[in-house]
């Protein structure tokens, strides 16, 4: 993703490796939001690095070494590998600022530097972008493209190519995301998923259920924004979660596709298009599969890939090389040594699996009755509590009553001096902020002059044409309904 915008330029220099002397510090922090509680790992920048830089490793900051996510050493800043006899020797000249080799089936870490130190992911932050929303939409699903869906992308970002106010089906939205990096499909499948704050909100909330404690989401496609991190050791994570999905696998194998384009004028006929996977590994490298690959003036160059050689299968990551085209040599020479080095090495660390309890990502999402989406009333739920639910169900049985009440009026015989004439019907009555409209077969009365109503009638409002609503011995009986209503609201709700 190439991006260029003043703000980027400013800060370039905030990726670069920091000057001799920088050190290494373990600071604890306590209370910190969205972290561990055993602490934060920060690295230290000399004077001459941006505040910027700073601020945001603080605030990715991986955990305390003692309780580091997939063990101690990778919480090191220096190269981390155990060879046994006959292990061969790690590439020379790498300069990624942070790295990582693995086995994707044990989880085994094979080597890395730097695993945890917070970065700017760029277009790698895609991978998890379509492991919380990928799951979401049948890849059939057609969805016309509103304006507003491409309002808010920033300068200079990469895009496939979407118009609005067309029709594009899901699948082809996923191709522009793995193909292309469009930023632009992020943003639509973004909005179908209920809006850019919505879904930074479900990243963030995946990341801390896979463990990936270094990554912090501003922006759902990795655009450059302060505070938005991750790091070698997440990215792994992202990648080795989604290669699970066989839709995830498939998009980000894939080499060429054919994209909707515009509508041709002198045709009328939808035309399409040609686009081509960015990762220049893919096809080139023996038995890549995939995975994700970014660059911003901000970030350098980053690069998520997964191969496959005889039965098993390696993650690679590589954050930040001294030159944007040195990502794809490095992953390549790493991605040799790990399947020469196999069985030759102890594992330096290892790959998490989703923290306990969590929640896998939803399934598509169908329109329930009456248009309403599942996860909408998932939300209301969450959204009203207890005392909510119990206010509703209290409304609910008053709504009952005054039904009960007007469906006992409209049934009574009509006294005499009324008649049934033509009007228009009375609106809704409003009780408790809920409309109860009138009955379908509701006929219209008005009165006419009617004889005085005797002493003895009954207590209570009379309604027109004499028939008593609620009163007496209704309003007692409705009340005692209403609260049989609520208690029984309450006890479903507190199971």
């Amino acid at each position: 993703m190439q991006q260029r915008s003043p703000h980027v330029r400013r800060h370039a220099r905030a990726g670069r490796p920091a000057a001799a002397g920088a050190v290494a510090v373990l600071v604890l922090v306590a209370g910190a939001p969205a972290a561990s509680s055993a602490g934060l790992l920060t690295a230290t920048p000399s004077p001459s690095a941006s505040s910027t830089a700073t601020a945001t490793a603080v605030a990715g900051a991986a955990q305390d070494a003692s309780t580091v996510v997939g063990g101690e050493r990778l919480a090191r800043p220096a190269v981390q590998v155990a060879p046994r006899t006959g292990a061969p020797e790690l590439p020379a000249g790498l300069t990624g600022r942070s790295w990582l080799i693995a086995d994707a089936t044990t989880g085994e870490v094979l080597a890395a530097r730097n695993a945890h130190l917070p970065l700017p992911p760029a277009s790698t932050l895609k991978m998890l972008f379509a492991d919380t929303v990928l799951p979401k939409f049948d890849r059939s699903l057609e969805h016309r493209v509103a304006p507003v869906e491409l309002a808010a992308l920033g300068a200079g970002s990469s895009l496939v190519g979407i118009k609005e106010n067309l029709p594009y089906r899901v699948e082809d939205l996923w191709r522009g995301v793995f193909l292309a990096s469009g930023n632009d499909a992020v943003h639509v499948l973004s909005h179908m998923n209920g809006g850019l704050a919505r879904t930074v909100t479900q990243m963030q909330e995946r990341a801390t259920a896979l463990q990936a404690l270094d990554t912090r989401v501003v922006s759902p496609e990795g655009y450059d924004q302060d505070g938005q991190v991750s790091s070698a050791y997440d990215l792994t994570l992202f990648a080795r979660a989604g290669l699970r999905n066989p839709d995830f696998r498939s998009y980000c194998a894939t080499r060429t596709a054919h994209f909707p384009g515009a509508v041709d004028k002198t045709t009328g006929q939808r035309t399409t298009f040609d686009i081509a996977n960015t990762d220049r590994l893919l096809g080139k490298y023996p038995g890549l599969i995939g995975v994700k690959n970014g660059y911003t003036t901000n970030a350098g160059a980053t690069f998520t890939g997964a191969a496959e050689r005889g039965g098993r299968t390696l993650l690679v990551t590589v954050m930040h090389p001294e030159q944007q085209s040195k990502v794809y040599d490095e992953a390549a020479l790493l991605l040799d040594w790990g399947f020469a080095a196999a069985g030759k090495v102890e594992p330096v660390g290892h790959l998490v699996e989703e923290a306990a309890g969590a929640s896998a990502p939803a399934g598509p999402e169908a329109p329930a009755a009456g248009g309403v989406l599942p996860h909408a009333i998932r939300e209301a739920d969450r959204a009203l509590g207890p005392g909510g639910w119990t206010a509703v169900a209290f409304g609910a049985a008053l709504t009952l009553a005054l039904w009960t009440a007007v469906r006992f009026r409209t049934r009574r015989r009509p006294q005499a001096g009324t008649a049934a004439v033509a009007g228009p019907a009375p609106s809704p009555t409003v009780l408790g902020g809920v409309a109860v409209p009138p009955r379908p077969d509701y006929a219209p009365r008005v009165a006419r002059t009617a004889p005085p109503v005797a002493s003895s009638a009954p207590r209570g409002a009379t309604a027109v044409g004499g028939a008593t609503a609620v009163g007496g011995g209704n309003r007692r009986r409705l009340a005692r309904r209403a609260r049989s209503l609520v208690r029984s609201a309450g006890a479903r709700r507190r199971h």
